[in-house]
């Protein structure tokens, strides 16, 4: 699995495209917002000949759902969200205003996805985790074979997601991220939705908020 990272948006947001040898992509999190952010991942995906299977959210702040519409027009591509981040999403249309952000357009996504599972584009399947805390449905993408996660804005290299937006929860995020994250292997690297990649192993002994 390929991984290219954008840093995108005035809030340093990390948008992903994963691909395989298939040349079939998913678009994770999409949080372009300028029109020179949007024609990057397009030039990503037509340069490398990829044909893009799927938008996917692991949550719906605004960050991460800024090019949702726009993205999903282009590539004639279904939308995927968490089940629990309906409302979550339904809300960026209300208070996108409050940020600045003028030219946000919502679109309904076509998928909603469950606590477990799978997400599959080319030869390549990504365990779903469920990991709420920093917003109530937040979930992770997981490959086994890779021992990769991109991990939205649950664990940051020495940090986590915050918890004083709607739906947050403190205390649910730091279990959760003891019960789920850190029962995995240490040489698992996350993607996170801001900042630079890290390991469980790092973050299990060097995490100022949740140690091991």
């Amino acid at each position: 699995m390929k991984i290219k990272a954008f840093v995108f948006n005035p809030f340093y947001e990390n948008t992903y495209i994963i691909s395989d040898e298939s040349k079939e992509c998913l678009i994770i999190d999409p949080g372009c917002y300028e029109k020179h952010e949007i024609d990057e991942v397009i030039a990503y995906v037509k340069d490398n000949k990829l044909t893009a299977k799927g938008i996917v959210n692991t949550h719906c702040h605004i960050d991460h759902v800024l090019g949702n519409y726009t993205l999903k027009e282009h590539f004639k591509c279904p939308l995927s969200i968490p089940e629990g981040e309906v409302d979550v999403y339904k809300a960026v249309e209300v208070y996108a205003l409050q940020y600045g952000i003028t030219n946000f357009t919502w679109i309904p996504a076509d998928k909603l996805l469950g606590k477990s599972g799978e997400i599959k584009f080319g030869k390549t399947a990504l365990e779903i985790l469920y990991v709420p805390g920093h917003s109530p449905g937040h979930l992770m993408f997981y490959n086994k074979k890779t021992n990769e996660i991109i991990g939205g804005d649950v664990l940051f290299r020495q940090s986590i997601g915050r918890t004083d937006l709607p739906g947050g929860n403190h205390e649910q995020l730091l279990t959760n991220i003891r019960k789920v994250l850190y029962t995995l292997a240490d040489d698992v690297v996350v993607h996170p939705g801001h900042g630079q990649e890290t390991t469980i192993g790092f973050e299990k002994e060097n995490n100022p908020f949740v140690k091991a």
